[in-house]
């Protein structure tokens, strides 16, 4: 449901002033930052609420990151007529808190095999840039990811370029850039989120 504009003539237009559901009209709108107030606004709150089924907290902010990152792709489908924007937001972060759960069960059943039982060729070290098809294949892996990389946001890209090439924490990335935390998280997982679209494609898997 494509919401109606909240702003009025000579209304102030800074996004941290917006109640949630104006928040909601401009993400509808492609528009970043209001994603990021928003997850700013909710995320300890929805953090407590995640780490209820998924207790350690790295993996519970990375549903939380996740359940934002399923806000802004669906968030056409939201509807005040059917309740709050937070309420709309608990209901998605729990169902990614359960299916995290669901894979914990699943791994938890999978009984891991004893080095003792593995072929002793299995255990060797191995260089696979030494394969030459590996190495073709990683070539062009890198050069399509490349491509994908020009197609973020500037601010998207810098983000990326921070974190997983310079090897910057999120506050140090945040610090550098002068942006909020939660911001640059949200960037990056929607970097990710667009990235693993436009690379399982061409892979056959999503980007990791």
């Amino acid at each position: 449901m494509i919401l109606t504009s909240p702003l009025r003539v000579g209304e102030p237009v800074t996004l941290s002033a917006w109640d949630d559901l104006a928040l909601m009209y401009a993400i509808q709108r492609q528009d970043e930052r209001a994603l990021a107030v928003l997850y700013d606004r909710h995320a300890s709150r929805l953090l407590g609420f995640v780490m209820r089924f998924v207790p350690e907290q790295s993996d519970a902010e990375s549903v939380l990151l996740e359940a934002f990152s399923q806000a802004w792709r669906d968030a056409e489908r939201f509807s005040p007529d059917r309740g709050s924007v937070i309420s709309w937001l608990v209901m998605i972060a729990r169902s990614r808190a359960l299916d995290v759960m669901r894979a914990a069960g699943r791994r938890a059943r999978v009984t891991p095999i004893s080095m003792d039982d593995a072929p002793p060729h299995s255990l060797e070290a191995r260089d696979p840039m030494s394969d030459p098809t590996y190495a073709a294949e990683h070539t062009e892996r890198q050069e399509r990811l490349a491509v994908a990389l020009t197609k973020l946001s500037e601010s998207q890209r810098q983000a990326i370029e921070l974190t997983f090439y310079e090897g910057l924490s999120h506050s140090d990335a945040a610090e550098r850039l002068g942006e909020p935390l939660g911001t640059i998280k949200t960037r990056i997982r929607l970097a990710m989120t667009k990235l693993r679209t436009a690379l399982s494609s061409e892979f056959g898997e999503a980007l990791e």
